[in-house]
């Protein structure tokens, strides 16, 4: 007998290419600067906002090494794929803040190759070759909030 499994609705489709992107962008902000997942997110099909506190606006020579970073690992062709764990195999290992309150019981993980795995319930391509170049168009700092907020597209190979 084939079983279903039941996630939370999720309220917005995303591209999955940018979306995936997101994922590769997070772990490489946490690898670089030691810091969160974004805390603030706008991703889009032309261009996507991701927002990060920080101790110090990354310099130019960071910011094109986020960039250089980013599009190595596409560069890999890496697998993404899905697990489900229960919330409590989670704990510890994923932070459970922003699940919803009423989250099921069964939480996915996508995980793009070795580098990054995280919970999600969005779309996702199968392969990070489908993803494009990453491109930062734009960037700014708020001292008063220590965040940093970068703008960027994809572009096709």
């Amino acid at each position: 007998m084939e079983t279903t499994t039941l996630l939370n609705e999720h309220n917005k489709q995303e591209y999955p290419p940018m979306h995936t992107c997101e994922h590769i962008v997070n772990r490489t902000m946490m690898n670089l600067f030691g810091c969160g997942r974004s805390v603030s997110a706008h991703i889009e099909r032309k261009k996507s906002k991701l927002d990060y506190r920080l101790e110090t606006c990354p310099t130019e020579e960071e910011v094109k090494r986020i960039e250089e970073t980013v599009n190595e690992t596409i560069a890999q062709k890496l697998p993404v794929t899905t697990q489900f764990i229960t919330q409590a195999e989670a704990q510890g290992r994923f932070d459970l803040k922003r699940l919803p309150e009423n989250a099921s019981e069964l939480v996915r993980i996508v995980r793009v190759g070795d580098y990054d795995e995280c919970l999600c319930i969005g779309t996702h391509v199968t392969n990070t070759s489908e993803i494009g170049i990453f491109k930062i168009v734009s960037h700014s700092w708020d001292e008063a909030e220590k965040c940093w907020r970068m703008r960027f597209k994809l572009i096709e190979r």
